[in-house]
C-alpha cells in the first residue's frame, strides 16, 4: 500500500499510509471541519465527500461556506423536490433536474397541469424530507438493469435517457432513503444538509430534451441558498426587478410594444425610438472621437458569402433564409463581419492604412425559440454597435488595449462602475486550425494582460472563429450582465480574402478584431430601464420636460417656457389640459418624466417656473433663463452632444 500526499488549500501536506476518504481527511484536520465538510474538491474536481483519495493530489474540502457549496445545495434541491412531488402525485414521472443559476428546476411527466397551490404542499413535504436526513448513497449499476428497474416502474424518461448514454458510461443512481435517481453527483452528505433556504417560483412548460417534436412536461422552477438570510435578500432582489421589469416600463413610458405578427421584433413608439437613437448619437460621437470610420451593408446577402465565411455550417440553424424567383438562397445577415470585410476588399490597402477601424450599427436577425424571447432582453431582430478592427499583428496589443478602455469609460458614463471581464476561448465547434488558435488566444490574452485588467476564464464560449473577451456589468440590484466583446479572429480574413501589402511588398492578412460595446442596442436599452428603475438620467431621456399648467391664464407664458427649453435643446411637451395640477404631475411622474416645469399666474408675475424633479417631493422656484440655463446643461450627453 503506497502513501498518499494531500495538498491543502493553504500549501500545507497530510500524509496518509494509503487511500483515504475525504470524511477521514476531514477528521485527521480537526472535529470542526469534519461536521462541516459537505463534499470534495479533488484537482478540481468535486465529488462526493465519502469519495476515495487514492493518489498524490490537491484536496479542498467543501463547506457551506465554499463558492462550490451553492451549485450542491441547488442541486440537491432539486433531488428532495422531485421525491416530493412523486410522494405527492403517485403516477407522476422525473426526468430532468440541474441546478442553475440561482436556483434549480425538474421537469414532470404528469396529465393534471400543477396549480400554485400545489406547490405550497410541495415545499411542505420537501421540509418533512429535508428533517427526514437521509443519506444521499452512490450506487452504481450495469445499464441492463438500470433501463430495466426504470421501466418496470413506469419511469419511460429515465430509461431512455440511460438508454441513450455512451458506451461504457457508468451509471450511478443515487438513493436517499426509498427514494432514488439517475445522476452522476456528487451530492451532499444527506437530505438534512439542504437545509431551509429554498422556495418554489414558478410553473412552465417545456418539451422533453428541448425538441419542439417532443412531449410537453411541466417544469417546476425553485431557488435555493445557503440559508434564509440569503433567500430572503435574493426573494427581495427578485421583487425589485419586478417593479424595474422593463417590459412594464416600456408600457408605462410608451416606449415599444411587441405582437404576434413579427415574433421577437421590436415595434418602436416615438419616444421609445428617440431613446434608442439618443444611445447611436452617444456612441457615434465616441467612435468618431476614436477613430472609427462608418459603413452600412446589405441585411439580405447571398448563402455562398455565409458559406464562404463558415456561418453556414457553424451558425446556419440560428438563420433565417428566403429563396428569390432565380432560384438563389439567401439569409437575413446574423452578423455583420463578412459585409464588413467586403468593405475592406474595396481597393488594395497598405500597411500605412492600417489599423482601420470600421464601425456599423448593423440590424441582425437570428431565430431564438419563441420560448427564450424576453422583451428587449431575447429578440430575433436587433441592432448591434459592431466594429472591425483590421490591424497587423503587432498592433493587436495596441488596439486590444484602446477598445477595453473605451468599452469601460462608455459603461461609466452609464452608471455602470462595476465591470468584470471573462476570457472566453476556443468551442468546440469552430473553423480553423489548432495552431490559428493558438495564435489568436496568446494575442488576446497578451493583450488584456497589458491592459493590466483583471480577468476570469469562461472556457470553451469563444467565438466559433475567435477568442474573445466578454464585458460583464453588475446593475444597480447586483444582477450581471453581460454586454460588450472583444475577439481576435484569424480565421475570417483569410477565409474572405482580406489582405494588405506589408513593407515587403508581399500581401498579408490582416488580424480582424471584433468589436461590439453596447452589443445589442435593443438588449442595452432595457438594462437601462431596469438599472435605472426607468427613471433615466435627463441627458438620455427621451422626453426630458413637461411644461404644466395650473390655469388657462398661464397657457401664452406655457408656451413661451416650452420654446425656451426647446431652443436650448431640451426636449419638451406642454401639458395645457383643462385638468388639476396635481392630477397631470403624478401622470407624468408616472411616465417617469425628469423635470417637471408648473406655471401659473404667481410664475408669470415674476417670469419664473415651479421646478419638480421626478422622485421629488418639493419644488424649486427659479427664473426661467437659469431653470433652462441648468436644464440645458444637465440635457447634454457625456459624449459633449
Amino acid at each position: 500500500m503506497s502513501n498518499v500526499a494531500i495538498t491543502l488549500p493553504d500549501g500545507s501536506l497530510k500524509h496518509f499510509n494509503g487511500p483515504v476518504t475525504g470524511t477521514e481527511l476531514a477528521a485527521a484536520i480537526g472535529p470542526g471541519l469534519e461536521k462541516a465538510a459537505l463534499a470534495l474538491k479533488i484537482d478540481g474536481e468535486v465529488l462526493d465527500i465519502s469519495s476515495s483519495i487514492e493518489t498524490d493530489s490537491r484536496v479542498e474540502i467543501i463547506t457551506r461556506k465554499s463558492d462550490d457549496a451553492l451549485d450542491l445545495i441547488r442541486h440537491d434541491t432539486a433531488h428532495v423536490m422531485a421525491e416530493a412531488v412523486q410522494e405527492l402525485f403517485p403516477g407522476t414521472q422525473v426526468t430532468i433536474g440541474p441546478s442553475i443559476e440561482n436556483g434549480f428546476y425538474y421537469d414532470f411527466a404528469r396529465e393534471e397541469p400543477f396549480t400554485p397551490v400545489d406547490l405550497e404542499k410541495i415545499e411542505a413535504k420537501m421540509m418533512e424530507i429535508i428533517k427526514r436526513d437521509d443519506a444521499f448513497v452512490r450506487e452504481v449499476w450495469s445499464r441492463d438493469e438500470a433501463v430495466r428497474h426504470f421501466t418496470d416502474i413506469g419511469e419511460k424518461y429515465k430509461a431512455q435517457l440511460i438508454h441513450d448514454l455512451p458506451a461504457g458510461e457508468t451509471i450511478t443512481i443515487y438513493r436517499q432513503g426509498d427514494w432514488m435517481d439517475l445522476c452522476r453527483g456528487p451530492h451532499l452528505p444527506s437530505t438534512g444538509h439542504v437545509g431551509k433556504g429554498f422556495k418554489l417560483l414558478k410553473l412552465a412548460g417545456a418539451y422533453w430534451r428541448g425538441d419542439s417534436n417532443n412531449e410537453m412536461l411541466q417544469r417546476i422552477y425553485g431557488t435555493s441558498w445557503r440559508d434564509e438570510k440569503e433567500l430572503k435578500a435574493h426573494l427581495d432582489m427578485l421583487e425589485e426587478a419586478e417593479k424595474r421589469d422593463h417590459r412594464r416600463l416600456g408600457r408605462e413610458m410608451d416606449l415599444f410594444h411587441f405582437q404576434e405578427e413579427a415574433v421577437g421584433s421590436v415595434f418602436w413608439h416615438p419616444k421609445g425610438w428617440t431613446l434608442f437613437q439618443c444611445l447611436i448619437d452617444y456612441m457615434r460621437q465616441r467612435q468618431n472621437e476614436a477613430g472609427y470610420v462608418e459603413i452600412n451593408t446589405p441585411d439580405i446577402m447571398d448563402r455562398g458569402l455565409w458559406e464562404k465565411s463558415g456561418h453556414w455550417e457553424k451558425f446556419g440553424e440560428n438563420m433565417f433564409t428566403t429563396e428569390a424567383k432565380e432560384d438563389r438562397v439567401f439569409a437575413l445577415k446574423p452578423m455583420n463581419c463578412p459585409g464588413g470585410v467586403q468593405v475592406y476588399n474595396q481597393g488594395i490597402k497598405s500597411y500605412r492604412d492600417l489599423p482601420l477601424r470600421i464601425a456599423e450599427f448593423g440590424k441582425v436577425h437570428r431565430f431564438e425559440p419563441s420560448g427564450a424571447l424576453h422583451g428587449l432582453m431575447r429578440v430575433r431582430a436587433f441592432t448591434q454597435d459592431d466594429a472591425h478592427i483590421f490591424c497587423t499583428e503587432k498592433q493587436i496589443t495596441d488596439e486590444c488595449r484602446i477598445v477595453c478602455q473605451l468599452i469601460l469609460d462608455i459603461y461609466s458614463d452609464f452608471g455602470f462602475d462595476d465591470v468584470r471581464i471573462k476570457f472566453s476561448d476556443r468551442p468546440d465547434m469552430r473553423i480553423g486550425s489548432d495552431d490559428i488558435w493558438d495564435k489568436s488566444e496568446a494575442a488576446l490574452k497578451s493583450a488584456v494582460e497589458a491592459t493590466g485588467l483583471e480577468y476570469s476564464i469562461n472556457p470553451g464560449e469563444g467565438a466559433f472563429y475567435g477568442p474573445k473577451l466578454e464585458f460583464v456589468l453588475r446593475d444597480a440590484i447586483g444582477r450581471d450582465w453581460q454586454c460588450g466583446t472583444l475577439q481576435v479572429d484569424l480565421n475570417l480574413p483569410e477565409r474572405l480574402d482580406a489582405f494588405y501589402v506589408d513593407t515587403d511588398g508581399e500581401k498579408h492578412h490582416p488580424v480582424m478584431l471584433h468589436r461590439a460595446l453596447f452589443g445589442s442596442l435593443e438588449r442595452f436599452t432595457g438594462i437601462l430601464l431596469e438599472h435605472y428603475a426607468g427613471s433615466l438620467p435627463l441627458w438620455m431621456a427621451p422626453l426630458q420636460a413637461v411644461v404644466a399648467t395650473i390655469t388657462s391664464d398661464a397657457d401664452d407664458y406655457a408656451v413661451e417656457v416650452r420654446d425656451a427649453l426647446k431652443a436650448s435643446g431640451i426636449r419638451t411637451k406642454l401639458d395645457s389640459r383643462n385638468e388639476k395640477i396635481n392630477y397631470k404631475v403624478r401622470e407624468h411622474s408616472h411616465a417617469k418624466v425628469p423635470a417637471i416645469l408648473v406655471v401659473g399666474q404667481r410664475e408669470i408675475a415674476d417670469r419664473k417656473v415651479a421646478l419638480r424633479r421626478l422622485g421629488g417631493r418639493d419644488q424649486e422656484f427659479l427664473a426661467l433663463d437659469d431653470a433652462v440655463a441648468r436644464l440645458a446643461k444637465e440635457g447634454v450627453s457625456p459624449s459633449g452632444r
